[in-house]
């Protein structure tokens, strides 16, 4: 895998929006001065797809674009490596809008630093599994060898070894999108494009690829665009989280700052039934101070522990109470059992 740092590879999406119909150029300037999406559809016959979008995505991290049908995330998406044009915005990258790329450079641009892992898998039914994840390598003119080595090796990764002669067909969902998954990381390409990647497939199959997914993350470090509707896969998935709606972010921020303080009733509504013990961590609710003379008798967890993680282990130690550990193993804050179970309740 090339060593590239990933702080090259951060998305910055800024003021973009998308309008669909005969004309956009003529509804930008009513955009701009307020006018609906109802209007614009209506009044003009044009679609707003997306309105004034400004998301900056860390790089090497996991951002996930969420949203119900009809929300934009996946139009969104499209344009990071435009296969669709906004009407007005840039999409930057590495210091480069990549809607101002000439042909040439978008197309080394799609090859080279994006790759995509789509819902319906995407496979190619004649070619064998092999062939399928050396796909894109073939494409870049890479010799035969480098992309048989490449593609065994990500295909072990994903738990596929042994299968690389099987057909699509042969497969389950499951294992489809491991080859899929397997094919996107074979390319190397910095960006990783994930639209509704894991939707369709079983409750059990889809945990099973988001901690796959996760595994991999620590190791690949790859700036990663995740599209879900799925708050609970939001939540478990994403760094960063942008919620959509008619087209425009309706809040973003991590997991925890969009559970403990959603943004308005809409996003109330969403995280209402969220089991807040597997999102907010010990030290967004710990005392600042740790106990009082109970240092020696805490149980000592770091700074980053879910709710729940903590109140099993500190049940099963048959102590009293968590000491919060830093990175340095410094003790910054203390919570005790009632403290934890209450943190997990919501207000």
């Amino acid at each position: 895998m090339a060593d590239r740092p990933p702080e090259e590879h951060g998305i910055e999406i800024r003021g973009l929006s998308k309008i669909f119909g005969r004309h956009p150029e003529r509804i930008v300037p009513l955009l701009r001065r307020g006018a609906s999406k109802q209007e614009i559809m209506e009044v003009h016959g044009h679609v707003l797809g997306l309105n004034d979008i400004n998301i900056a995505m860390p790089a090497g991290r996991i951002q996930v674009i969420m949203g119900l049908s009809g929300s934009g995330k996946s139009t969104l998406i499209r344009h990071i490596n435009r296969l669709i044009d906004p009407s007005t915005g840039e999409v930057v990258v590495a210091g480069v809008d990549v809607c101002r790329m000439s042909p040439g450079e978008l197309r080394e641009f799609r090859r080279h630093k994006t790759a995509m892992v789509f819902q319906q898998f995407g496979l190619l039914p004649h070619r064998n599994v092999l062939d399928n994840a050396v796909y894109g390598l073939k494409l870049q003119g890479v010799p035969r060898a480098r992309q048989v080595e490449a593609a065994r090796h990500w295909l072990g990764r994903v738990g596929l070894a042994g299968f690389e002669a099987h057909y699509p067909h042969q497969l389950s969902g499951g294992m489809r999108q491991r080859v899929g998954l397997a094919r996107a990381l074979v390319n190397d390409a910095p960006i990783l494009l994930m639209d509704e990647a894991f939707s369709a497939l079983d409750p059990l199959i889809r945990v099973d690829m988001q901690s796959i997914l996760l595994d991999l993350q620590k190791e690949i470090r790859k700036t990663i665009v995740f599209i879900t509707h799925d708050l609970d896969e939001a939540l478990r998935l994403g760094d960063r989280i942008a919620i959509l709606r008619d087209g425009e972010v309706v809040q973003q921020g991590t997991g925890q700052e969009i559970v403990l303080s959603p943004a308005d009733e809409y996003i109330s509504n969403f995280v209402r039934h969220v089991n807040r013990g597997k999102v907010i961590r010990i030290e967004t609710v710990m005392d600042a101070e740790p106990a009082a003379g109970g240092c020696a008798e805490g149980l000592e967890l770091s700074r980053g522990t879910l709710l729940e993680n903590a109140v099993s282990a500190l049940l099963s130690s048959g102590r009293e109470h968590v000491v919060v550990t830093d990175e340095r193993g410094g003790r910054v804050g203390s919570l005790t059992l009632s403290q934890l179970v209450s943190a997990m309740v919501a207000p």
